[in-house]
């Protein structure tokens, strides 16, 4: 079912490029891992055993790690009223709604597809937001169940998450294997091994980054769009960005590993060549968007301007 959400023809052909030099990436890697490792049946097994665990299970992992629990209606009557009126309104099934008990104001969007997705609030987050800048944020976090592009960097980060075990697998067999009990030949077939997967796992860390960083724009415009309150989702952006610089960084590094997801990064980006490993636009970027959204949506409302 096609939501009210404004479609992002860019976005897909981006999910779509990503995707495709992804597959190609992880044929050349399983290719390579077989011929070093000579055995097909090991390899196959492992990478579909992730992918499968990564697809089928993202969601409950997400929820697990950041400490969020599903919520009915009667606990956060509020949160379920502001989620059913977005989806009402975007004509899209409404999520599994989840609260997470942490200080850092955030949210994100987890699952596999619109029908079996999950929306988690932090304590944090509630707490800080009025309800139309809270709407806004939720908007921004459905848009991307309804873009699919959760789904997408999901199966997109399962490269980097095999290539990633096999470089630790390969270092502690090293390690604790015994040098003295591996001839020249094993100890050559472990080092490269290690290197095709950590030039796999920065290819795909690039790749998926800079999709990421795109979403996140075409996300927050569809949220400004649907809501028809680009300055209320501008007005989150700045108070939940200025809100978490004044967490302490122990706690946020803790999230960082799920920054992806994330309504705003839990540490942010530097300025110069960090933003390419960076999962978010910058702020200013964010803002500067919306600014131009709200004067769009200004222009148009205005009398005898409309097209």
């Amino acid at each position: 079912m096609q939501s009210r959400f404004r479609s992002d023809r860019r976005l897909t052909v981006r999910m779509g490029v990503t995707l495709f030099l992804l597959g190609l990436l992880y044929v050349a890697f399983v290719a390579a891992l077989i011929v070093l490792l000579k055995s097909w049946v090991l390899v196959v097994v492992i990478a579909a055993g992730v992918l499968a665990a990564q697809y089928w299970f993202s969601d409950r992992i997400a929820l697990f790690a950041m400490h969020g629990r599903v919520v009915e209606r009667e606990e956060y009557p509020e949160l379920h009223a502001v989620v059913d009126r977005l989806c009402a309104i975007a004509d899209m099934p409404k999520p599994v709604v989840a609260v997470s008990n942490m200080d850092m104001p955030n949210a994100f969007a987890t699952g596999r597809n619109p029908d079996n997705a999950v929306v988690c609030v932090t304590t944090g987050l509630l707490r800080r937001l009025e309800p139309a800048e809270l709407e806004g944020v939720l908007a921004h976090e459905l848009s991307h169940v309804a873009h699919k592009d959760v789904a997408v960097i999901t199966i997109a980060s399962f490269l980097g998450v095999i290539a990633g075990l096999v470089v630790r697998f390969a270092f502690y067999s090293e390690m604790f294997g015994g040098r003295g009990r591996k001839d020249q030949n094993t100890l050559a077939v472990l080092a490269m091994v290690m290197g095709v997967s950590a030039a796999v796992y920065a290819i795909s860390f690039l790749l998926i980054r800079a999709l990421s960083r795109y979403r996140e724009l075409a996300a927050d415009r569809a949220a400004a769009l649907l809501t028809g309150r680009p300055s209320a989702l501008a007005s989150a952006l700045t108070k939940v960005s200025g809100d978490i610089a004044r967490i302490p960084s122990e706690d946020l590094r803790t999230a960082q590993a799920f920054n992806a997801f994330y309504f705003t990064p839990a540490l942010g980006s530097e300025p110069g060549l960090s933003r390419l490993f960076s999962t978010h636009p910058s702020l200013e970027q964010r803002l500067e968007q919306l600014g131009r959204i709200s004067a769009e949506l200004g222009e148009a409302a205005t009398p005898g301007k409309a097209g």
